[in-house]
Order: structure tokens, then sequence, then C-alpha cells
């Protein structure tokens, strides 16, 4: 399975564009569309363009390791769902949930309920991370 478009945009919308380097409320120099790997605080701004193309080849990535990760069959909006709460959170600390072990184990519906217990960064809960995290169990229970 690859992201669909739902996925890509639901990312973009959560996620917001910055053209210039920044901290994330996690403390991680970020840039673009929420793009991590290799960046720099002192790195020059870049286009809404490139900031797509680097989202494009990090949802290929996280879309990887998820469906790497998955041992059940799931739907596309549920794939989606997944690829944006591991994009946000990364592959090992979905590796590690509850969520993926339910998901694993047929119970979709406490997966589902496993979202919101991600809505914090440094000890503390985020509203921007609440209302993510209600967006991708909305997409996860779509019939």
């Amino acid at each position: 399975m690859t992201p669909s478009p739902r996925c890509v945009e639901l990312v973009k919308r959560f996620e917001g564009f910055r053209a210039k380097p920044y901290c994330c409320p996690a403390g991680v120099p970020t840039i673009g569309y929420g793009h991590t790997e290799r960046v720099s605080l002192s790195d020059p701004p870049i286009s809404r363009e490139e900031a797509a193309t680097l989202l494009e080849k990090d949802l290929a990535v996280f879309a990887a390791g998820v469906a790497r990760l998955l041992t059940a069959p799931v739907k596309q909006n549920q794939f989606d769902a997944l690829v944006s709460f591991a994009y946000n959170v990364g592959l090992g600390n979905l590796q590690r949930s509850t969520l993926l072990k339910k998901v694993n184990s047929g119970d979709l519906a406490g997966a589902a309920r496993e979202f919101a217990k991600w809505t914090k960064a440094k000890g503390r809960e985020l509203p921007g991370l609440v209302k993510r995290r209600a967006a991708e169990r909305t997409l996860f229970e779509e019939a």
C-alpha cells in the first residue's frame, strides 16, 4: 500500500508548512511539512514545492515501515491513519505501541481508542496533537 492523497493532506494540515527551519515542540529541527532528516536550524528556506517533494519521499519511507510492521490486513483509510501517526511519533513508537498490537490482533475498535493516548510532547498535552489524533482516529474508523 501507498499513502493516499487523503493521507498526504492530513499530514500537511497538521504539520503545516514552514519554509524556514524551526524546532518542533519535541525540540527536533524541522522544515517544510514536518521533515526532520538532516535538518539544521541554519539551513536556507525551502519552497512549498520542495517541501511537497520531501514529504512525498518521507511518507514513502514511513509507509514502507508501517507495511513492514503490519501482520493483519488493513483498509486504505486505516493504513493512511497509521502512516500519519507514525510520521508524527516515529516508527519505533508505533512498533512498541498498543495501537499496533491491537491492529495486528484484529481489535480495530480497541486500536481506534489508542490514538487518544498519544497527545503529549515532553510530558505536556498539546491541543494540536489532540486534534490530530482525533482526525487520525476518524480516518481509521471510516467504513
